[in-house]
């Protein structure tokens, strides 16, 4: 395994983490506990320390599951979870309110059966709630030893620079894939020269570009990659097809190639990547045993199709 040091901390993380949204059995078509926590391990064992999480996945569930795993790991893994996604029935509200984010600390700490979380980030922005308040609370539980570093997830530049002005964040976690590249345009070149480590999340575009698909499937309306990873539309899904049959000449799996563009990209930290059981844990940890070549990644940027930008 590789190790990047989150700049301006002391957290040494490995390039791959590990995303737990499967764990908590929502909006991924289920998956079992006890799966997940041998998927757990297995990705330690394999050199994995950094494990990102949040309430929102299974309402908690997912917490609970990394809490078991980190009973006898605590001391080799950086953990970091999330606020701000609030479930309301069958909504989801954006709340980083002072109060909010104070009931959501303390629960999350129980959860994962930890004094401390590594990185505490603002899951999604919330419009009604000042960002300075926001960040006004998390220093607060900074400095009461809740929380080591403040981190943010999916806020766009604007909103960075203003947290920026608040509260020292040190992460930006945001989805990034072969398929997705619009932080290319500014948010990337912006964490580079602020020194803000940059967590890809999504970077198999939700499995479609694990390669397994090969006709058109069909996700439940609350299956995530039927709502949030949009790729798996009828003429998406054709173009997409087309581009990973060029990336086959790479004669690597297809799966590696997807990880390892992101994770070889300048002010990359860490890429966060999801799996089921203890298997797929292995084949994602695999990745960093190679590296794609300049001449391989521009094949690559000139053969692949963009779909969102």
């Amino acid at each position: 395994m590789n190790y990047i040091t989150l700049p301006s901390t002391d957290l040494k993380i490995s390039t791959i983490g590990l995303g737990t949204w499967v764990f908590g059995s929502s909006h991924w078509s289920g998956a079992e506990k006890k799966d997940c926590i041998n998927a757990a391990h297995a990705a330690i064992e394999h050199g994995v320390n950094f494990i990102d999480t949040a309430p929102i996945y299974g309402d908690g569930l997912s917490e609970e599951i990394i809490g078991e795993v980190l009973k006898s790991n605590r001391n080799r893994i950086i953990v970091a979870t999330k606020c701000g996604l609030i479930k309301d029935g069958k909504r989801i509200t954006f709340n980083l309110s002072p109060e909010s984010i104070e009931k959501e600390v303390e629960a999350s700490l129980r959860r994962l059966q930890i004094d401390c979380i590594d990185l505490y980030q603002c899951h999604w922005p919330d419009p009604d709630t000042p960002i300075e308040k926001t960040m006004s609370t998390l220093l607060q539980l900074q400095s009461q030893g809740k929380i080591r570093h403040i981190g943010i997830s999916n806020f766009d530049l604007d909103l960075l620079k203003n947290a920026l002005s608040f509260a020292p964040v040190v992460s930006l976690q945001v989805q990034y894939s072969l398929l997705n590249r619009s932080i290319e345009k500014d948010l990337l070149p912006f964490c580079r020269e602020k020194q803000i480590g940059i967590l890809a999340y999504g970077p198999l575009g939700g499995g479609i570009l694990s390669g397994k698909y090969h006709k058109q499937p069909h996700f439940t309306s609350s299956d995530a990659r039927n709502f949030f990873y949009k790729f798996y539309q009828s003429k998406q899904f054709e173009q997409i097809q087309t581009s990973l049959e060029k990336l086959k000449e790479i004669e690597r799996p297809l799966y590696q190639i997807a990880i390892n563009y992101i994770r070889q990209k300048e002010g990359i930290t860490s890429v966060l990547v999801g799996c089921r059981n203890r298997e797929q844990a292995l084949t994602n940890t695999e990745s960093v045993q190679w590296d794609l070549s300049p001449e391989q990644v521009a094949f690559i940027e000139r053969h692949f199709t963009v779909i969102a930008e």
